[in-house]
């Protein structure tokens, strides 16, 4: 389970959690509004804690879709609005979902899918046909070795034995300057 910590200078700085009732998931809005007044992560990559997981915890009046809206929104306003165009890395299901979550400018931002998986590739592009755009929008899908950045990576780390973490070294990127995870 990720789990953040910050000073109680910046935690008061950035102000108190909304307390917005059943369903508000208080946590992620504050730590966005701690990286829109300045701060920044630090990974640490070994377990600092146990997290406590029972069924009345308020993470459960959480929604799915509700966590997704504020992702991409977030996404939306601090990584894509800074670029011109960008690839999804997954022509699946989670790529796809992440398409058709953006505003019409992002989606159009889109130059390409890319993956590894042969049957998708094969494929050659992707049609938005839940668009109300006509002629329907297209999405080339391409071999991520055929791809160009910058990327929105929407593969889970750690769900493919190290295979992703070797492509994307094996393209020499910077997270956080030519790709992000969104996963």
């Amino acid at each position: 389970m990720p789990t953040w910590f910050c000073s109680r200078k910046l935690f008061l700085k950035v102000g108190l959690f909304d307390e917005g009732g059943k369903g508000v998931p208080e946590d992620l809005l504050f730590f966005y509004q701690l990286l829109r007044q300045g701060g920044r992560p630090f990974r640490v990559d070994q377990g600092l804690l146990v997290y406590r997981y029972h069924e009345r915890a308020a993470t459960h009046s959480v929604t799915e879709e509700t966590i997704w809206k504020l992702r991409v929104d977030f996404l939306q306003e601090r990584v894509l609005s800074q670029w011109e165009n960008f690839t999804i890395w997954n022509a699946g299901k989670q790529g796809r979902k992440l398409y058709r979550c953006l505003s019409l400018t992002n989606q159009k931002k889109v130059k390409a899918f890319c993956d590894v998986d042969e049957n998708k590739i094969q494929k050659s592009f992707y049609t938005y046909e839940e668009s109300k755009q006509r002629p329907k929008p297209t999405v080339p899908i391409r071999h991520y070795k055929e791809a160009t950045g910058p990327f929105i990576i929407c593969v889970k780390l750690d769900m493919t034995g190290g295979v992703l973490e070797e492509n994307l070294n094996s393209l020499q990127l910077k997270e956080g300057t030519d790709y992000f995870h969104f996963n």
